[in-house]
């Protein structure tokens, strides 16, 4: 079965680290340029980070540079985001995206909740 499965999400106060990880099954993401997005109630989605197959390029949203760095392990076939300085803005539930030159596949999401 082919998917995408996002963990390590969870509740963490202002200023707090996590770091979400996008696994793949079923397929290798060493072909894929990967997506961060995001959704919090009432907004659209929107891009937090990529990066492309090879992991040597990265992109973030302005919003998140110098606080997210998105990284890429073709061996564990993984991509990751540490999210450090977390603000209450952050509170979303966080998608990961795999894109190559005609497959796209979404995971099911990760919530992460910024508050006191």
């Amino acid at each position: 079965q082919l998917a995408l499965v996002e963990s390590g999400g969870g509740l963490v106060q202002p200023g707090g680290s996590l770091r979400l990880s996008c696994s793949a099954s079923g397929f290798s993401l060493e072909y894929y340029a990967v997506g961060w997005f995001r959704q919090a109630p009432g907004k659209a989605r929107e891009k937090v980070s990529c990066i492309n197959s090879w992991g040597d390029t990265t992109e973030s949203a302005d919003s998140v540079k110098g606080r997210f760095t998105i990284s890429k392990d073709n061996a564990k076939n993984t991509v990751f985001l540490q999210m450090n300085s977390l603000k209450p803005e952050d509170t979303a539930v966080y998608y990961c995206n795999a894109v190559t030159l005609n497959r796209a596949y979404w995971g099911q999401g990760t919530q992460v909740t910024v508050s006191p």
